[in-house]
């Protein structure tokens, strides 16, 4: 078989476009799973093709074209396959060689191009901070069921033994009986010895870690979980206390943001692999955040200690505020926003009035109407040290990028630069106090091992079935 032909065979093996109109149901999610399946199966055959044939991008015409094709189909799909960014980087190592052959050098493409790698992705800025940093702390998912997993707040040389005992008491879980597992893109299970460790680079094929029991069964059920055990624990502890661990973690990882992370993450995604590391931990976070607001409300099946976990939530929320935390602050408004805890009428009328108006004056500050005109008043009040709300930030920069040219009759545009430097200076402005009362907070240490070690449910429609169950639909 010729290079063109093989060429063109990979390609019409890679699903491209391929819509998905009811992500609800099994069939579709089986068929997205396929659909995964089958594009990194022709990534994982290129790599071995050029691993072979070290001279493939250069040499061959044909080659070339369909690295670009293949690589443009795989950024068009990272936004509904994010695990696809991790097999992008062979094929960015492919690309880089031939990028100065099929880019005119007198373009505007490769002109932005070579400017965006002067002006935003010089790595010698600060070489030794980012090696620093990816040795910290680090957010790891490991799945207990298909619909949920446990959140470790853990550091990068944790071991399987190490993991595991935190997350038997997250679960409260016998040890001796979990095992974990790392699952691979083919669906693939490799069971790990106890004394591995989870981040060796013997593992960096593992698309996620799945914990279960010796006889490969789950630990337990959404629909099992012992709602009431876990509803007692929170509501036994400090609303202040809570807020001053949330805020803690959420510090530790925006310490830890370089403000060329949100350059990186907006304007040139297809090469952030490595570059944002804490601002993707800081984002995980308030995505876990806002689901175990869900989670904890939604498992909770009495409903007066429903009506107790709201109120607890809404003073959680003002004391995050107060404590000058948006980014958790925004994820427990959110969470509580969200369509299968806000249909919860029978527990929200049993709330008094007083936590309703509190959490209406909360809200408010949420509100999208005149660019978060509320948010940004209120934010720019408030002294350092604070913690903003990343998304937010990230969609100005987004925006300003993609409003204004680059060039100007070939020229710089450097009224969007300084637009864009001083957007990215925000968070270098939140941490001019670095000695602030925000890292001096001490928090309990039972609360802290709680919010560091978060059991969550990520699954949309696991958790609508566990909101009509508590308040079917009438």
């Amino acid at each position: 078989m010729s290079t063109s032909d093989l060429c063109q065979a990979l390609l019409g093996q890679y699903p491209y476009n391929v819509m998905h109109t009811c992500s609800y149901t099994g069939q579709m999610k089986e068929e997205g799973r396929d659909t995964l399946l089958r594009k990194r199966k022709v990534l994982h055959l290129l790599s071995q093709w050029s691993s072979q044939c070290t001279d493939l991008p250069q040499d061959d015409e044909h080659a070339k074209i369909f690295l670009k094709t293949l690589y443009r189909h795989v950024l068009d799909d990272l936004y509904e396959f994010p695990s696809l960014e991790k097999d992008l980087k062979e094929l960015q190592k492919l690309l880089r060689m031939q990028r100065r052959h099929t880019v005119d050098e007198s373009s505007p493409q490769k002109k932005n191009k070579a400017l965006f790698h002067q002006l935003s992705l010089k790595e010698n800025w600060h070489p030794v901070r980012g090696a620093q940093r990816e040795r910290k702390e680090v957010l790891c998912r490991v799945d207990v069921t298909i619909d949920s997993y446990v959140s470790v707040r853990t550091h990068s040389e944790v071991s399987v033994q190490e993991l595991l005992r935190t997350v038997a008491e997250r679960l409260d879980c016998a040890e001796d009986d979990m095992v974990l597992m790392a699952v691979t893109y083919p669906g693939e299970k490799v069971l790990l010895q106890s004394d591995q460790c989870v981040f060796s680079s013997s593992l960096s094929a593992a698309e996620r870690l799945l914990v279960c029991r010796r006889d490969l069964t789950d630990i337990m059920s959404p629909f099992n979980d012992n709602g009431h055990q876990r509803s007692v624990k929170m509501l036994s502890m400090n609303t202040w206390d809570v807020a001053v661990s949330l805020t803690n973690c959420d510090w530790s990882f925006f310490s830890n943001v370089h403000e060329q992370e949100l350059v990186h993450f907006t304007l040139s995604r297809d090469a952030s692999a490595g570059h944002t590391v804490a601002l993707e931990q800081l984002l995980q976070r308030c995505n876990e955040t806002q689901q175990w607001v869900m989670t904890e409300v939604l498992l909770c099946t009495t409903l007066c200690k429903r009506v107790q976990l709201f109120k607890k939530f809404i003073k959680i929320a003002a004391h995050c505020k107060a404590q000058r935390n948006l980014n958790s602050f925004f994820a427990i408004i959110m969470g509580l926003n969200s369509p299968a805890v806000s249909r919860l009428t029978q527990t929200l009328e049993k709330v008094p009035g007083k936590f309703r108006k509190l959490f209406s004056e909360l809200e408010s500050l949420t509100d999208p109407s005149l660019n978060h005109k509320a948010y940004r008043d209120a934010f720019r009040k408030m002294k350092s040290p604070k913690i903003p709300f990343l998304p937010l930030l990230l969609k100005d920069i987004t925006f300003i990028h993609e409003g204004n040219k680059t060039f100007l009759d070939n020229l710089v545009n450097f009224d969007k630069l300084h637009m864009i430097a001083d957007t990215v200076r925000i968070i270098r402005q939140c941490r001019t106090d670095h000695m602030g009362n925000m890292l001096s907070q001490k928090d309990s240490v039972e609360v802290r091992t709680y919010i560091n070690y978060l059991h969550v449910i990520d699954n949309q429609q696991t958790l609508f079935e566990l909101s009509h169950r508590l308040e079917p639909r009438t």
